[in-house]
């Protein structure tokens, strides 16, 4: 190879460089307390049980045990003639996973017809956006 050749392929490298650079800075991370979506509706696989309406499924990064933490805003209706408790499970492509259940006690009752009931659940050791998600809903048992 001859002297050009090797200039010309320096000083493209750092061309390309700084390019990536500069495109790394323009991507937002969510700052925190602002509500984001989680995910491109795309990337999230939604099973829900017949009595239940996903009313809202959306992220926010609060802290959480002294950290910055992705916390999943979950919101369920049920849409079925009798009182509900539903079981909640997210499942994230780096294996975590986070649920409960919708109420969590039931002292107060159930879930009544037509009802919403709201959780967040945190994810603990993310900071960001999640990839894939995969989201179940089910009726409990009563």
């Amino acid at each position: 190879m001859n002297q050009s050749k090797i200039k010309f392929l320096w000083v493209l490298l750092i061309f390309a460089a700084g390019v990536l650079v500069l495109t790394g800075c323009m991507i937002s991370k969510p700052e925190p307390g602002e509500v984001f979506s989680c995910t491109k509706d795309s990337d999230v696989t939604k099973t829900i049980a017949p009595e239940a309406s996903l009313e809202n499924f959306s992220c926010v990064i609060k802290k959480w045990d002294g950290a910055d933490t992705l916390h999943f805003n979950v919101a369920v209706k049920n849409i079925s003639n009798e009182d509900q408790r539903f079981k909640v499970n997210i499942f994230l492509a780096n294996g975590k996973a986070v649920g409960g259940l919708l109420p969590r006690k039931t002292k107060k009752g159930l879930i009544k017809p037509g009802q919403v009931a709201k959780f967040t659940y945190p994810v603990k050791g993310m900071n960001g956006a999640p990839g894939k998600i995969d989201l179940f809903i089910k009726t409990m048992s009563k």
